[in-house]
């Protein structure tokens, strides 16, 4: 039975400020209390560090940064359906929002309502559960077609040979994006993500970026039947009650949008999913002999080891909780890679079982911004992970070439070596 990640309401109380569960560990951990996104080797291993924020600092500032954060599941799951006091209006990304300006338009993630509505409601028809089913065989075919070359090579990248290959292909396809420019565009995205081991990311500068120009000029002239050719011809009514289509910069901040998210999350599932099941090769024989615990693996990596751990927010008032106020104007993460391992939510959080209860868990976020390609990520890893059983049995990861993204916005691997048996 599949999961209802919106049959939750929405209407939590905006207060954070009702007694909250206290739970005492005994155990000592070995790990800093803190939390510094900008330090890679934590980005390696946060997660001893998220316990103790849980357990001795559910509301911690970071004072070098100035930041707020929240850690414990129930915190994140009402503080990501607050929109009016936790607005995604100056960006989700803690750069962008001390940057200080309003986001580029159409870039609805960095939207609140009723924009944010408006804009999100002309792709929710594309991305639903449904229609993302009907791609099943052409994204098993991306799958076959890149995999196959690989069959006999008895070790291959996992991320640069297949996961940073295929889900382009397929938001590519969506969009309309020609097959030969796909890989150019997905570096472009990569790149423009990057950050310096240990620096935060330079804040999104406003020089317009003009490189989807060409293809939009073009289903200007040549519509078709892919998502890009509907971002420029559909009719709408916007927040002002004005009935129009979408402008030259929000079809080109959108589609970027779209391509960018829809390649980087999905890549880091894939590559998570194969580290995953390298390090437990019984549940990974357990997925071989049963396919149908493929879903269960899916949603048990995506809560373990989340593409992005943190969504930022902007405070539009002043809050408070855990007897401490957080002043209108800062900037709180809510760590969901830290929400997702909280014994206060899961039994035995730390440990990867794909055979555990399904229970909802916050790696697409939660409330109004629950991520809209969800459902197209969730396909894809299956299938994915399918298609790698059915040509690769058994493999092992090669730590010691292995490297991750040097990011703050994403966690996963850019390098991962694997070792087929």
């Amino acid at each position: 039975m599949a999961i209802d990640y919106e049959q939750r309401q929405l209407n939590h109380s905006s207060s954070l400020n009702r007694k909250r569960l206290e739970t005492v560990v005994d155990a000592k951990v070995e790990a800093p209390l803190g939390w510094d996104p900008y330090d890679y080797e934590l980005l390696r291993n946060p997660f001893g560090a998220f316990k103790r924020l849980r357990d001795e600092a559910p509301l911690y500032y970071n004072e070098e940064h100035d930041f707020y954060a929240m850690s414990r599941f129930e915190d994140c799951l009402e503080g990501l359906a607050d929109w009016e006091t936790f607005s995604s209006a100056r960006g989700v990304i803690t750069e962008m929002i001390k940057a200080g300006y309003p986001p580029p338009p159409g870039i609805f993630i960095s939207e609140d309502p009723p924009l944010h509505t408006v804009h999100r409601q002309i792709l929710a028809k594309t991305f639903t559960a449904p229609r993302m089913a009907k791609l099943e065989q052409q994204i098993r075919d991306f799958c076959a077609h890149t995999l196959d070359p690989l069959a006999e090579a008895g070790s291959f990248d996992l991320i640069q040979d297949f996961a940073g290959i295929v889900p382009m292909k397929v938001i590519g396809m969506l969009l309309g994006i020609p097959e030969e420019d796909q890989q150019a565009v997905r570096k472009r995205g990569d790149s423009r993500l990057r950050t310096e081991a240990g620096r935060p990311m330079e804040a999104v500068a406003q020089k317009t970026d003009t490189s989807f120009d060409d293809y939009i000029n073009f289903r200007l002239e040549n519509p078709s039947e892919d998502l890009m050719s509907e971002l420029i011809y559909t009719e709408f009514e916007d927040d002002t009650g004005t009935r129009r289509r979408l402008t030259l910069d929000e079809v080109r901040n959108m589609t970027q949008m779209i391509a960018t998210a829809g390649n980087e999350t999905t890549n880091k599932l894939i590559g998570w999913t194969g580290k995953l099941l390298s390090e437990h090769p019984d549940q990974r024989r357990d997925i071989r002999e049963n396919r149908d615990l493929i879903f269960r693996a899916i949603e048990e990596v995506l809560r373990v080891e989340p593409p992005a751990d943190h969504l930022g927010r902007y405070v539009t008032r002043d809050f408070e909780a855990y007897g401490k106020t957080v002043p209108a104007g800062s900037v709180m993460n809510f760590l969901t890679g830290a929400a997702n391992r909280d014994e206060r939510e899961f039994a035995d959080p730390e440990t990867f079982n794909i055979h555990r209860e399904r229970r909802m868990h916050l790696t697409f976020g939660y409330g109004p911004h629950l991520c809209i390609g969800a459902a197209l990520a969730r396909i894809e890893g299956r299938i994915a992970l399918d298609e790698m059983l059915n040509r690769f049995p058994d493999w092992e990861v090669d730590e010691t070439n292995a490297r991750m993204v040097p990011t703050t916005t994403v966690r996963g691997w850019e390098t991962l070596p694997i070792i087929v048996h």
